[in-house]
């Protein structure tokens, strides 16, 4: 649906998208996720033809938005963070306003902004004046916006910012909806709002894409590890004894509890291993039993850092040793491979 090749965007000596790539496929809902300043904006509004880019280009269902530009925005509808309303209007004056400038044909016009009035949630507002709406209602009257004359791709910059967590669960059931009939790309630099809604994650930093894949997949670019937090029935040395010939063990730390007479610890293992049943059965059969065990998986926040702050650190290495690019370009060569196998 959507195919970004080589994108480039400069802002005089300011790179804000440098040299970045990825296609979209039809039916997701697709986070692009990144750091205030990332550049998911600019990219979004290349996307759109809101601007041009310095270099590369943009294909939307095979038209170059800026070649067929016509052609190639019938099939997206965009809200941009700050939604393109007119307040002395009314929602029902508005969306009609929208329709003819959307090239809709005359006989369509009205029943499909009914329709859209009432796949939003507006129907009963929709002789109220714009301004008098509160954020909530406004942020629905831009969606309404993007959805008019039914367009195959839906572009959303930051469609929560500013709402109350009532209004911004509204909006994400919203979102899940539409995605029943349209591919969604839904910028956000908000972790809980990409994993509650998204199918797929792109990470974007400092204007360069890090990672492209499913939320549980990206874990496997990530060189963490998995930890397991015990509270162990009995002394210190006799847990260190029993757990020094595990194999699968990395480290462990050992903390404070207030359970008498247990040791409080936490293990760290690689990243695929999974030892619990078997600390579970080894305590068992030493009589120790194992009064807590808790497991932390790799997050999708613990994914982020770590790729946003690895391209941060990667970066200023280069800027103040040019001769480090290449050892840093091999350093990113697995996350690439997997950028080139995921689903994007």
């Amino acid at each position: 649906m959507i195919e970004v090749k080589n994108l480039v965007k400069k802002y005089g000596d300011h790179l804000a998208v440098d040299h970045l790539s990825f296609h979209v496929e039809k039916g997701q809902i697709y986070g692009f996720l990144g750091p205030n300043g990332a550049g998911k904006s600019t990219t979004m509004n290349i996307m759109t033809g809101y601007i041009a880019s310095t270099e590369g280009e943009v294909l939307i269902d095979g038209h170059n938005i800026l070649e067929e530009p016509e052609a190639a925005k019938k099939c997206i509808g965009y809200l941009p963070e700050q939604p393109p309303l007119y307040f002395d209007m009314t929602v029902e004056e508005y969306l009609k306003f929208v329709a003819e400038l959307k090239k809709i044909p005359k006989k369509e016009r009205e029943d499909q902004v009914e329709d859209v009035m009432r796949m939003v949630g507006i129907t009963e507002m929709k002789n109220r004046l714009i301004k008098n709406l509160s954020k909530g209602y406004k942020q629905r009257v831009g969606l309404g916006q993007a959805i008019l004359g039914y367009p195959e791709i839906i572009i959303l910059d930051e469609p929560t910012v500013g709402l109350d967590p009532k209004q911004i669960i509204e909006i994400r059931e919203l979102i899940k909806k539409l995605s029943e009939n349209h591919t969604i790309i839904l910028s956000s630099h908000i972790l809980s709002e990409i994993s509650a809604v998204c199918d797929y994650v792109m990470i974007i930093n400092h204007g360069k894409l890090v990672a492209s894949d499913t939320t549980e997949h990206l874990s496997r670019m990530t060189q963490g590890s998995n930890t397991l937090e015990l509270v162990v029935k009995g002394e210190k040395n006799q847990v260190e004894q029993l757990l020094n010939p595990v194999d699968e063990i990395e480290n462990i730390e050992w903390t404070e509890t207030d359970e008498a007479g247990a040791t409080g610890l936490k293990i760290t293992t690689e990243e695929k291993t999974d030892i619990r049943e078997e600390l579970f059965y080894l305590m068992a059969e030493n009589k120790m039993p194992v009064l807590k065990m808790d497991f932390k998986k790799i997050s999708l926040e613990d994914i982020f850092l770590e790729l946003t702050e690895e391209h941060s650190e990667i970066q200023k290495e280069e800027k103040e040793d040019p001769d480090k690019e290449t050892k840093n370009s091999e350093k990113s060569q697995e996350a690439e491979e997997i950028n080139h196998d995921s689903h994007i």
